[in-house]
């Protein structure tokens, strides 16, 4: 099998060296005027029929018959059939267009019209090649499976997987409209930097570089957060940034150490507008790319037209394990109730810490219709304000759909003293061998210092929103060009 590709392999770049030859080198023509694209012709028969088009796109089909042949070409939108007759496009250009191979860059001129089988189609008067393939595309009928190769060479299975390629043009989509519905409240959109000498506002490790001009370690930012807010200080009240993260963790289908990021940062508000920014875009974005809000998820319809839910961390664990934290007093207790229910945890996890691990365990997968989980514990929430009323809980929430966390959102903390101790505590844990745990970082605290606003603040992963509109089971289909180990290993 390996012998027949060679050869098949070899003859291409055979006809390659003859068109050289005959002064017919594709590498060197440039341009193509391209009047219109596959479905467009098709969406517009009725005012294009019998009028003359130029298409431009990838030979994936050849039926030659004689003096006439027919062959589909696809381009950017689709793919479109056309007809080819020796008396119309000349000897030497039917001649030529017999050697074309399967995923050959061709263009074609001709008129639109419909076959006796009804299929719309050009009927080609100027055909010829404008970039020759030197390798063979995958079997048309069995398509590309193998995951490997198509996240390694996505550049194939964009070629003939075409909805791969609908995946990422309504990723595009998607994130157009997400700056829309930002833009159109009055936020802007602002550039924070990547390479920071200290990766914090979120619990994760960073990868670490070394510049060796300024001699010193510098990270990749882990989060926008911090900078964000920095940003609220000096007066700009709303500010958003949509950029890649980079975190040093394990891959799955959820995660990837790359990944697209939005946050953004309201003066003057707290998290429940952040509930409502959030629930408001979600529903606008599916509307515009797909729509309709109402989204179906792997065969189960998402209702993102409905209110969303709203329940307290505390509540969630309750209903769907049984177990009352209400009811336990301490950490001494939790822990009891973690080993009862067989439930790992490690010694510098205090009671809020084990109320997220009972979340995590019995509820998260369960809350597949939108639902904002709120109230978390302050020992997991090191940026977000206390609630008044309770202060082992913090205003925040979290957005579960799928039973996947889409959205993570704080009345922000804006007490210095306050964000200092939760810094603090958060060195001890550090010291105490969680290598996710942040850094006091003492300019975002000379911030505070100066006095930042009430703010609500949230963060949303646009990737798994993304995974949510266009039914995708895993991060990688919806990133280009997904990390891998290397090829190999």
């Amino acid at each position: 099998m390996a012998e027949d590709i060679n050869e098949l392999l070899k003859v291409r770049r055979e006809k390659l060296a003859v068109l050289k030859e005959e002064g017919k080198n594709p590498y060197t023509v440039n341009t193509c005027d391209v009047t219109h694209h596959s479905e467009q012709i098709k969406a517009c028969y009725d005012e294009l029929e019998g009028e003359t088009v130029t298409i431009a796109g990838r030979l994936m089909s050849k039926r030659v018959m004689g003096k006439a042949s027919f062959c589909n070409v696809a381009d950017r939108d689709g793919n479109i059939q056309s007809y080819v007759a020796r008396d119309e496009v000349g000897e030497d250009s039917y001649k030529d267009f017999k050697k074309f191979d399967i995923g050959d860059l061709i263009t074609i001129t001709g008129k639109v019209f419909t076959t006796k089988m009804g299929e719309i189609s050009i009927h080609a008067e100027k055909i010829s090649m404008l970039s020759k393939s030197l390798q063979i595309l995958p079997e048309k009928f069995h398509g590309l499976k193998d995951t490997d190769i198509r996240y390694r060479q996505r550049y194939i299975d964009l070629i003939v997987n075409p909805e791969v390629k609908d995946t990422f043009i309504k990723r595009s989509q998607i994130i157009r409209e997400i700056r829309n519905y930002m833009d159109e409240r009055d936020f802007i959109e602002v550039e924070t930097p990547v390479l920071v000498p200290m990766a914090g506002g979120a619990a994760a490790r960073p990868f670490t570089t070394y510049h060796n001009s300024l001699d010193q370690d510098l990270n990749l930012r882990i989060s926008l957060e911090l900078y964000l807010k920095r940003l609220i200080v000096g007066g700009l009240e709303r500010v958003y940034e949509i950029g890649r993260v980079f975190r040093n963790e394990g891959l799955s289908v959820r995660h990837n150490p790359e990944f697209t990021l939005l946050e953004c940062y309201q003066a003057f508000t707290d998290y429940y507008g952040m509930m409502d920014l959030v629930e408001g875009m979600f529903r606008a974005v599916a509307g515009k790319v797909l729509g309709t809000a109402k989204v179906v998820y792997h065969e189960t319809e998402i209702d993102l037209e409905k209110p969303f839910e709203r329940m307290t961390m505390l509540d969630a664990v309750t209903k769907y394990s049984g177990v009352d934290f209400h009811q336990i007093k301490d950490t001494e207790e939790a822990r009891a109730a973690a080993k009862e229910h067989h439930i790992e945890f490690e010694k510098r996890h205090a009671k809020g810490d084990i109320l997220n691990l009972f979340f995590e365990k019995y509820a998260e997968e369960k809350l597949v219709q939108p639902t904002f989980i709120m109230d978390h514990p302050v020992e997991i929430s090191p940026l977000a304000k206390k609630k008044a009323e309770d202060e082992q809980y913090t205003e925040r929430f979290e957005l579960f759909i799928t039973g996947r966390e889409m959205a993570n959102a704080f009345t922000e903390l804006n007490d210095p003293i306050d964000q200092r101790e939760r810094f603090m505590a958060q060195e001890e844990m550090f010291a105490a061998g969680d290598d996710e745990a942040q850094h006091l970082d003492e300019d975002f605290i000379c911030a505070l210092e100066y006095g930042m606003p009430p703010t609500g603040g949230i963060g949303i992963g646009i990737d798994r929103f993304i995974m949510l509109l266009t039914d995708s089971s895993a991060i990688r289909d919806v990133l280009l060009f997904p990390t891998l180990k290397k090829a190999g290993d």
